[in-house]
């Protein structure tokens, strides 16, 4: 289900039937009350009566006039200011856990109209080490979270659990062995121009061996943190540009099934 789509077809239908409203459906009703009220004073019949009292506003209009003004608010905010989501899967820990729900900034990497999503006004572009949501390339209904890895014009290349950016190995240091959450990993501090984050390995998987690859104009290559376990652009490729949704900035709530926790409330690194 395309929610955005359906947010936009609920404020066009309720938009135009409160300006219909006031165009012509409001002074449709208005005459025919001053003609009631005419056949009234005159001595009308009951009939008359009861066509005055059947004039009132239609419940459709007054839901459009009283649903209108809040779907448009949700709707801005929605599409150029902060959007939530909820993580699906486990492939952004130790950063994100399956059950966080996770803020997104929306107009960080431009402002996109809804639903055709066109960039109108151009503002940053990403930067390595961004965390960032976008339609995934494949399924473009589907929304993918990734951490930035490469830029247009950088070569990237993963082997041996090491990654490389433009030749030069991202440094990292090993902070735990087998940590009590993911037992069968390595718990590691990266780091990617100058700014940490913490990932995942587990050093009994192989996992892919990717040669060295050119990200084109126009593209980005991305990654989980969770290394070992993330469907990311070593398997499919590129994020275009045009597929960027915005950029995740904090985490507001976890919800796993239980009752929601506020304590896990934090920034995204």
């Amino acid at each position: 289900m395309d929610f955005a789509l359906l947010l936009v077809l609920a404020v066009a239908v309720t938009g135009l039937v409160w300006l219909l409203d006031i165009l012509w459906l409001r002074r449709v009703r208005q005459a025919r009350v001053a003609v009631a009220g005419t056949d009234t004073q005159a001595g009308g019949s009951e009939g008359a009566l009861k066509q005055r009292a059947s004039v009132k506003e239609p419940w459709y209009v007054d839901y459009s006039r009283s649903f209108f003004p809040v779907l448009l608010i949700v709707l801005v905010l929605r599409s150029f200011v902060v959007e939530p989501f909820q993580i699906p899967s486990g492939s952004m820990r130790p950063t994100l856990k399956i059950g966080d729900f996770i803020l997104v900034n929306k107009f960080t990497y431009g402002l996109r109209l809804p639903v055709i999503n066109t960039k109108v006004v151009a503002l940053n572009e990403p930067e390595r080490g961004d965390v960032m949501v976008f339609r995934f390339p494949q399924d473009p209904a589907v929304n993918f979270i990734k951490r930035v890895i490469g830029l247009p014009g950088d070569r990237i290349r993963y082997q041996g659990k090491q990654l490389y950016v433009n030749g030069e190995p991202v440094p990292k240091e090993l902070l735990e062995e087998n940590p009590e959450a993911a037992p069968t990993e390595f718990l590691l501090r990266e780091l990617l121009d100058q700014r940490t984050h913490e990932i995942y390995n587990n050093p009994r998987d192989p996992g892919p061996q990717m040669r060295e690859i050119e990200v084109p104009p126009g593209h980005y290559f991305v990654m989980g943190d969770n290394r070992d376990h993330s469907n990311d652009s070593r398997y499919w490729g590129f994020v275009p540009e045009e597929n960027i949704v915005g950029k995740a900035f904090a985490v507001w709530m976890h919800w796993d099934g239980g009752l929601p926790s506020f304590m896990s409330v934090r920034g995204i690194e």
